[in-house]
Formats: structure tokens, C-alpha cells, sequence
């Protein structure tokens, strides 16, 4: 019994194993097969790479709420609040509510959260004493702005190159000169290099000065200490030469930066060409304007608006118009500043229906009027009499939110009141008052008069209003 069962088993053995073998040699033939067939060409498939869209941070509740409020005692109201109901307020909070009350010029109470930004060691970035720096300038808060510089470090920060231009940058524009210049002569005791911005600041506060001959010793040290110039150093050098007439002088330093390998920018060319006006060369300033191109340059409003400028305090108005429609032709869209340089000086020249035109027609082409459009057109009509003209102009104001000048109310109260238009001008009055602006004694004594012309009693009236006042 065991031999018969061996043998079967040895044969059943023997049949496995040759039909593994026969599938073995069918699947090496198929094998080759797929390996020597002939390549055929595909494209090949460029593999695109993986987009990472970064998550959304999720909004913190006291800064969007604070987006909200624009009074600075209900900021820091709101900031109180968060706190007491166990929000921990970190650095985008204090910096958002910093920003705030320093856009709002509440200084004292800047300084309060900055006392709780050290109570509670929040670490800050330097950005946010840099913003402080310029409010400061702003506000002519000069040596507000020292003192915060100096305790920069007390907060954890590092203090660089960038906050120390940011404090010289306020000296130079609030004149304190004398100061810039000692800080600038200290840049290494903080273990700092000034820059080219650094050299650029104080570059401009000597020109600022009227003096060149400091300014170009600035200029002459940047060179010996191989700070490269920038363009901005060259258009602030170029600039005060032109506005003195020398405008040869400027031409060199133009050629100069050619030949150092940078290229001039548009301000540079604007700044020559109203150089090249100023001294009677518009035609040469035109050409060079046509010829930045060829350099490298392409215009750009800038130089339009240097030579519409020049066109209308000549008083060529109509070639101001034509450079206009000459900008639109080479697809140069023109923008508020330009549109507002042809509105000043037709309005100037007493063709208000002219500059209106104009008035909308920039704003049919998609070009939104700025408070100095309205104050233009508003003035414009009262030039020359036209009330109706300067009321219509004085609603489209109401609706965008601008506001007139206080001169300019009183010329359309006084012209209405002339004209007989006694509710126009009341009118007029009442949206004086609702933003808290006042006439003086001598403007409502005016008003008065052209009030009740042909009135004997007037004298007694204005008797009256003085007594009264």
C-alpha cells in the first residue's frame, strides 16, 4: 500500500512540476515579446508640480473686531474686554491696536499698551517700531521718536539698519539736521554700516538746506567708502540742479550714471525734461521724452504730466489737450494727477465748461475725481459766476464723500445770496455746520450785506452780528 501511494504521489509530483515549467516558459516568451517589441514614440507626460495651497490661519476674534472701530478709546475699550473675559492677546494684537491709536494720534495711549507689552514680555517685530518711528515724524513728535529707537533693544527686538534710517529719515524731514548728522557719525558705535539709503537721507537734508557743496561731500564719501549710489541718490542730486537752472550740470551727472552701468528711471527724465521746461526747452524736452524708449525707458505719466504742466502755465491750453488725446493714442491710460493738471488750468483760464467736459469725461473712461477735482471745479464755476454750476459740482462732492474747501463755501454762499438764491445758500450753511466749519466775523459780514441789499436797516444788522459776536 505505501509504494502504490509513493508512486502516485511521485507522479502527481511530476505533473505539477511540468506545468510549472511550461507556464514558466510561456511567461519568459511573453516576456520577451513585450521587451523587443519596437518602441513606438509617445509624448512624453511633464509632471506637474504640486500646488500647496498654504491653510488659512483662522481669524483672531479681536483683531476683526477691531477692524471695525475707528475711535481709539472704544479700541482700547475692546481690548480690556477680551482680556478680562480670558482671551491672551499676542503680538498681532498689540500691533493691530498699535496701529490704531497711532493712526488715530493717540500717543498716550500707545504708550500704555506698549508698558503692557513689557509686563506681559510679549516679543515683538521691529516693523512695529519702525511704524511708531514714523507716526512719531509725523506728528513732529521728534524726540518721542529718539526715545523709541533707544528702547527698541528693552523690548526684546533687535534693533538694524532699517529703524535707524527709519529715525534719520524723521530728523531730516522734521529739520533737525544738526541731530541726523551726529546720529549718522555714531552708525558704528551701534555696530552698523550706513547704506545707500543711509547716504540718500542725508544727501537730501543738505540739499533740503540749499547746500550743495555738503551734499556732494556726502556724495563723495559714499564713493570713497564704496557704497554704490543708487538712482534715487542721482535723481535727488539731478533734481536741485535742475531747479537751479543748471541744468548742464545735471546732464553730466545723467551721463554719469550711464556710464556706471545703471539705468535711469522715469523720475530721472522728468526731473531733466522739467529742468529743460524751466529754462524755456520745451521742444528738447519732448524729444527726450520720445527718445527714453530708444534708451531703455518707457515713458510714463510722469513725463506727460511734466509737459502738460509746462503747456499750461504758458497757457497753451489747446497743445495741453492735444498731448491728451496724444497719450490715448499710444495707450497710455491717464490718471487722476493728469486729468487734474488740464482741469487747473482751464478752470484758470475761465473755460469751466471746458474743464466740466473733462470732469466727465474722465470719469466715462473709468477714472475716479480726487477732493482736488472737486475743489478745481467747484472753484472754477465760482470763478466766474456760474452757481448753478458750482452746485451741481458741490452734490456730486456730497455723493463721494469729499468736502470743499471752507473758501470755497463761502464763494458759493456769497454768489447764491447775490443771485437771490436765499435757500440754495441756507442750504449751503447747513452742510457747513454738519461738519463743524465756521465763517469768520468778517465773511458773515459780507454775507449779510449781499443778504439784504437795497435793506436800510442792514448797517443796524451787521451792528448787531458784531455785537453779538
Amino acid at each position: 500500500m505505501i509504494p502504490s501511494r509513493s508512486k502516485a504521489l511521485n507522479n502527481q509530483t511530476q505533473a505539477l512540476i511540468f506545468h510549472q515549467c511550461i507556464n514558466h516558459i510561456h511567461s519568459h516568451q511573453n516576456h520577451t515579446l513585450v521587451r523587443n517589441k519596437p518602441k513606438t514614440k509617445t509624448r512624453r507626460r511633464i509632471q506637474q508640480p504640486l500646488k500647496i495651497t498654504p491653510r488659512p490661519r483662522n481669524p483672531i476674534p479681536f483683531v476683526t473686531n477691531l477692524k471695525q472701530i475707528h475711535d481709539p478709546e472704544e479700541a482700547l475699550s475692546l481690548f480690556h474686554e477680551y482680556h478680562q473675559m480670558g482671551s491672551k492677546h499676542d503680538y498681532p494684537s498689540y500691533a493691530s491696536l498699535i496701529y490704531k491709536l497711532a493712526r488715530a494720534r493717540d500717543f498716550e495711549a500707545v504708550e500704555t499698551v506698549l508698558g503692557y507689552i513689557q509686563d506681559y514680555n510679549i516679543r515683538c517685530k521691529e516693523i512695529l517700531f519702525i511704524a511708531l518711528i514714523q507716526h512719531y515724524g509725523k506728528a513732529h513728535l521728534v524726540d518721542k521718536a529718539i526715545e523709541l529707537f533707544h528702547k527698541i533693544t528693552s523690548f526684546d527686538c533687535v534693533r538694524t539698519l532699517q529703524s535707524l534710517n527709519t529715525l534719520l529719515n524723521v530728523l531730516i524731514d522734521n529739520d533737525r539736521l544738526h541731530d541726523a548728522k551726529e546720529m549718522f557719525g555714531s552708525f558704528h558705535k551701534m555696530g552698523l554700516r550706513p547704506n545707500s539709503v543711509s547716504f540718500n537721507i542725508m544727501i537730501k537734508g543738505w540739499l533740503k538746506e540749499d547746500n550743495w557743496v555738503e551734499a556732494r561731500r556726502v556724495f563723495d564719501k559714499m564713493l570713497e567708502r564704496k557704497v554704490q549710489p543708487s538712482v534715487v541718490t542721482y535723481n535727488s542730486l539731478i533734481g536741485f540742479l535742475c531747479r537751479k537752472g543748471d541744468v548742464e550740470k545735471a546732464k553730466g551727472l545723467f551721463e554719469d550714471i550711464v556710464k556706471k552701468g545703471k539705468y535711469p528711471n522715469a523720475v530721472t527724465y522728468a526731473l531733466l525734461m522739467e529742468g529743460l521746461c524751466s529754462i524755456g526747452e520745451f521742444k528738447e524736452a519732448k524729444k527726450m521724452m520720445f527718445d527714453m524708449a530708444y534708451r531703455g525707458c518707457k515713458p510714463k505719466l510722469i513725463n506727460f504730466g511734466v509737459l502738460m504742466t509746462d503747456l499750461g502755465k504758458r497757457g497753451k491750453i489747446d497743445e495741453a489737450k492735444s498731448l491728451l488725446g496724444e497719450m490715448k493714442k499710444r495707450r497710455f491710460k491717464p490718471d487722476v494727477v493728469i486729468y487734474n493738471i488740464l482741469i487747473n488750468y482751464l478752470c484758470k483760464e475761465g473755460r469751466t465748461t471746458e474743464a466740466y467736459k473733462v470732469f466727465v469725461e474722465m470719469q466715462v473712461g473709468g477714472c475716479e475725481p480726487n477732493a482736488a477735482t472737486y475743489r478745481m471745479m467747484a472753484d472754477g464755476f465760482c470763478r466766474v459766476e456760474d452757481f448753478e454750476g458750482g452746485l451741481k459740482v458741490f452734490n456730486a462732492m456730497l455723493t463721494s464723500r469729499h468736502c470743499p474747501r471752507l473758501e470755497t463755501f463761502r464763494c458759493l454762499i456769497e454768489g447764491l445770496l447775490k443771485c437771490g438764491k436765499i435757500d440754495g445758500a441756507c442750504f449751503f450753511l447747513e452742510e457747513m455746520e454738519k461738519r463743524k466749519m465756521r465763517l469768520d466775523l468778517n465773511a458773515w459780514e459780507a454775507l449779510v450785506r449781499d443778504a439784504c441789499v437795497g435793506d436800510e436797516s442792514v448797517d443796524g444788522l451787521v451792528s448787531e452780528l458784531v455785537y453779538a459776536h
